[in-house]
């Protein structure tokens, strides 16, 4: 059975198990959470979320980058959220590329190389603090004051906050 075929079926399956309100698209706890793409990072169940309550935006490596902030502009100019929480985490992918040799790869396999940053990070609690500066100095976002990051440990579960 194909990946999709299975999704499909758990949510046949599902029918409305899912609790929460779905009475409006603006989250009721007016926060925003960025964070990683990865797959062992499960929002819901990391903050105990019900459906309606957050806008989950995810991208890889959880980096700020200039569609993350269209999407909290609308998230906050639109939708009414107020705080934004940055969620990265311990033994991320990006911390075993580099954008030189990401984008080489790119290049030979497809003779252009692509326009946009990799984001590719060392330190992932200097990349959750440039996250939140890049978030912070916005002109775009009208709600910067309560801006919090932290990293997750894949391992053992915990959020650590990023100062």
């Amino acid at each position: 059975m194909a990946a999709i075929d299975l999704l499909l079926k758990r949510n046949a399956e599902l029918k409305d198990a899912v609790r929460g309100d779905r009475s409006s698209p603006r989250p009721s706890l007016h926060v925003a959470i960025l964070t990683c793409m990865d797959a062992r990072i499960r929002v819901f169940e990391l903050f105990g979320l019900l459906q309606g309550e957050s806008h989950v935006l995810r991208n890889a490596g959880g980096v700020v980058t200039d569609d993350m902030i269209r999407s909290l502009a609308l998230s906050q100019r639109k939708l009414g959220t107020k705080e934004v929480l940055i969620v990265q985490h311990t033994e991320c992918g990006l911390n075993a590329v580099t954008e030189d040799s990401f984008k080489d790869e790119l290049e030979a396999d497809t003779g252009i190389r692509p326009p946009w940053a990799v984001e590719a990070f060392r330190d992932v609690h200097d990349n959750v603090r440039q996250s939140i500066r890049r978030v912070r100095t916005s002109q775009y976002l009208p709600h910067t004051d309560v801006v919090r990051g932290f990293v997750y440990d894949v391992r053992t579960g915990q959020l650590t906050e990023v100062s």
